[in-house]
């Protein structure tokens, strides 16, 4: 048997983030020759940021706010207490009874990880499934895996209200005219994540916000003024750090240079990993999207099940899947369930950025036994389904008369 220090974990998770948080400190960029200003910043003009009153005149501006956790209106919310991704790592230990709100990314690593350390966890989802925007076959693999830790995951339900009763802290869902009442001791609101429009200076210079209410940016991520830029999740369209790194450079570069020449953003492959167990990794076309927007492809798939790396490590959960035109190599999408998975895509995305298809992949020496080497018997599998069978036919003849 093993025993979990839960309290000593988190502890240890608080520890990593002080250790991690330099990288992006005040401290690091005054080291790299930036003017770092602490305080509440205004845009005055489109030439003018004040800081605390102070204004600093400027040729050009960027905007990188990003996001703060969504916190649905929910009645008796505020008055229970409620957590968020930003804060839910504060707690001296894990709470006994955790109730999740949201059935994203973020709410999927985090019951699975509190459950791991000994909570009971309640997850709750207003749509019919986790993880929307991943293929059917994903999202209930995933189901799958978070029930048999114990975790109780209930689709379909929407939180109506919060209340106290006798000293117990409860939710109320409903679906329909089902009611259904969840005791809990702490919940961790986990529904999406919102861009910060407001309070500098938006609104009173006009620059208008987007469906999602991100700022409205063109393709080179200029605002209305051409001067002020935006980018990272309050620019939008994707919430992922990787991206926003990616945006800066084209927002800092535009800002500098795009009086001589401007570059457009480009978000032709962009990665994306849910850090569950078994890891979810996707780049470009699933399934459901291909279907959804009535593309022709085809799905090669090669199950973990199969993979030396896999069985030694006890890992066979998962599997490989890449979308391809039909009768080509050329990769439209791929989605990776299994362990380390963010690592394997990593392949597919060099591929597709690059334009190296399924056999080149094939081509290429992978180290045995390694995990990137499922991309290859995947690449396999895909050539195998595409064997010339009429050449085949010839050389079987060929070396049948050899063989007299």
């Amino acid at each position: 048997s093993v025993t979990v220090d839960a309290r000593g974990l988190m502890a240890r998770v608080r520890d990593r983030i002080r250790a991690v948080a330099p990288h992006d400190s005040a401290e690091r960029y005054a080291g790299l020759g930036v003017d770092v200003r602490r305080g509440h910043a205004r845009i005055a003009s489109p030439w003018c940021v004040e800081v605390d009153g102070e204004a600093i005149t400027t040729r050009a501006i960027v905007i990188a706010a990003g996001t703060a956790p969504t916190v649905p209106e929910i009645p008796g919310l505020e008055e229970v207490g409620y957590l968020t991704s930003e804060t839910i790592w504060d707690l001296p230990e894990p709470p006994r009874r955790l109730l999740i709100l949201g059935g994203g990314p973020i709410g999927c690593e985090l019951a699975q990880a509190f459950a791991q350390l000994g909570a009971e966890v309640t997850q709750v989802q207003a749509p019919s499934r986790l993880l929307m925007r991943e293929d059917d076959e994903v999202s209930d693999h995933v189901r799958e895996r978070l029930a048999a830790i114990g975790v109780r995951v209930l689709t379909n339900q929407k939180a109506v209200a919060a209340e106290t009763v006798g000293g117990e802290k409860r939710m109320r869902l409903e679906h329909g005219a089902e009611r259904v009442e969840v005791p809990f001791d702490a919940v961790l609101v986990a529904v999406g994540r919102t861009p910060r429009t407001r309070g500098y200076g938006l609104e009173e210079l006009g620059i208008p916000l987007a469906a999602a209410e991100t700022v409205e940016t063109d393709a080179y991520l200029q605002t209305l003024y051409p001067g002020i830029y935006a980018c990272g999740d309050v620019a939008g369209p994707y919430q992922f750090t990787h991206t926003a790194a990616h945006q800066a450079w084209y927002a800092a570069v535009n800002a500098l240079f795009g009086q001589f020449r401007r570059a457009r953003a480009d978000y032709a492959v962009i990665p994306a990993v849910t850090f569950t167990d078994p890891e979810v990794a996707r780049v470009g076309l699933n399934e459901r999207e291909a279907r959804d927007k009535r593309i022709a492809c085809e799905v090669t798939r090669y199950d973990l099940h199969e993979f030396d790396r896999a069985i030694v490590d006890g890992e066979t959960s998962g599997w490989v899947k890449v979308l391809t035109p039909p009768g080509r190599d050329r990769i439209l999408g791929a989605t990776i369930v299994g362990a380390h998975a963010g690592e394997m895509l990593t392949e597919f995305t060099l591929a597709m950025r690059h334009g190296i298809g399924l056999k080149k992949i094939l081509g290429t020496i992978h180290a045995y036994p390694t995990y990137a080497e499922a991309n290859k018997q995947a690449a396999g599998a895909w050539r195998k389904a595409h064997a010339p069978e009429r050449v085949l036919g010839w050389l079987g003849r060929y070396h049948t008369w050899r063989r007299g």
